[in-house]
């Protein structure tokens, strides 16, 4: 299998987001969504762990909290999406999306429900996106993307390596700089570093010009970072 390069609009993009600041009727949405966004990060986490009850459980949840979003949203949408000719479609397409990871988990097939759930991340960010705003999981999910590219099993060249390792260290700081305000301090910062231990093993392995060591490393990049999302992603 080919290795596949980084797509320049990850890290463009990255580049030109900005994070307004929120307060009464925005930030009382933005965590509605981030409500919701956790039950979500449980059922993604409980597929890819193989756990049906879990599964069950967080995919119920997800779905009747963004349900309860989606109808008060639909009546009456936040002021920071007011305006936005595709909120109806991004909620509705949520609600499919996860009806399908609902269908496909209740089958036995947790892995088919995992690929299926990753879609929301996309739907949420987009949505966000086109409306100014970015938010501390918009910025996980630009990690995940590249860390996916970097562990997707496909060889790696030095040069691909050395690219990843340079992007993936760019993401890391920037997250590390964008701590939510509300969450344990201590418990992030402990989950931070180890993403960032991570990602420097795989950039000296890198470096080194070791493809073993390389392998090893970005193969590393995975645990801590699904730590790290599950809580506060």
């Amino acid at each position: 299998m080919s290795f596949r390069p980084i797509p320049a609009g990850v890290i463009f993009a990255v580049a030109l987001v900005f994070s307004p600041a929120v307060a009464g009727p925005v930030g009382d949405a933005e965590a509605q969504i981030g409500e919701a966004y956790a039950d979500y990060r449980a059922a993604l986490f409980q597929t890819n762990q193989k756990d049906s009850a879990a599964t069950h459980v967080a995919l119920t949840a997800f779905h009747t909290r963004w349900g309860a979003l989606s109808a008060a949203w639909k009546t009456s949408p936040p002021p920071q999406y007011v305006d936005d000719p595709k909120l109806t479609d991004t909620l509705d397409i949520v609600i499919r999306i996860t009806n399908e990871a609902k269908a496909a988990a209740a089958m036995g097939d947790l892995q088919k429900s995992h690929d299926i759930l990753e879609a929301i991340r996309g739907e949420i960010g987009a949505l966000r996106g086109r409306n100014g705003l970015i938010s501390f999981s918009d910025r996980m999910n630009a990690y995940h993307e590249v860390m996916e590219h970097a562990t997707d099993g496909g060889e790696m060249t030095t040069t691909s390596a050395l690219e990843h390792a340079g992007v993936l260290a760019y993401l890391a700081k920037d997250l590390g700089a964008n701590r939510p305000s509300g969450v344990d301090a201590a418990a992030f910062d402990a989950a931070f570093k180890a993403l960032e231990a991570s990602v420097k093993a795989f950039q000296g392995a890198a470096r080194s010009g070791d493809k073993a060591a390389t392998d090893l490393a970005r193969k590393g990049l995975k645990s801590p970072y699904s730590r790290m999302f599950l809580r506060f992603g």
